[in-house]
């Protein structure tokens, strides 16, 4: 059975985290990027270096030694993974047609919600019976 997510271009949500860290501080070691990180959500600093290093792995971050620890700097822009999001939602959801995507967000494939009808009123005894 093939790992959830295996083959996607798009990284999972702590990952994602992280690269937006790494993109607003330019480049920046565990210490700074859990610091943006726990603004939101405590995490512990051998999480964030774990995922740093996942990243790394994958080659969407880099890193170098400067003294004792590593900077890491992201090598995937955000422009880039917006686009691959977008084209995954196309060909997940619109069948691979930004045409429908885009009548969608303009609501034209929206189909109008009607109100409810409300439901008949049912004399007193005859609900009893």
């Amino acid at each position: 059975m093939p790992k959830r997510g295996a083959g996607r271009d798009i990284p999972p949500p702590l990952e994602l985290e992280c690269l937006k860290a790494l993109w607003s501080l330019g480049s920046a070691n565990v210490k700074d990027v859990r610091e943006v990180l726990t603004e939101r959500r405590n995490l512990a600093y051998t999480t964030v270096m774990t995922v740093l290093d996942r990243l790394v792995k994958k080659g969407v971050v880099d890193r170098r030694k400067e003294g004792r620890s590593f900077v890491y700097l992201p090598l995937r822009q955000r422009e880039e993974l917006r686009r691959l999001a977008v084209q995954e939602l196309v060909n997940s959801f619109f069948d691979g047609s930004r045409a429908e995507l885009a009548a969608y967000l303009s609501g034209a494939a929206v189909p109008e919600e009607t109100p409810a009808a409300p439901a008949p009123a049912v004399p007193l005894d005859a609900a009893l019976l």
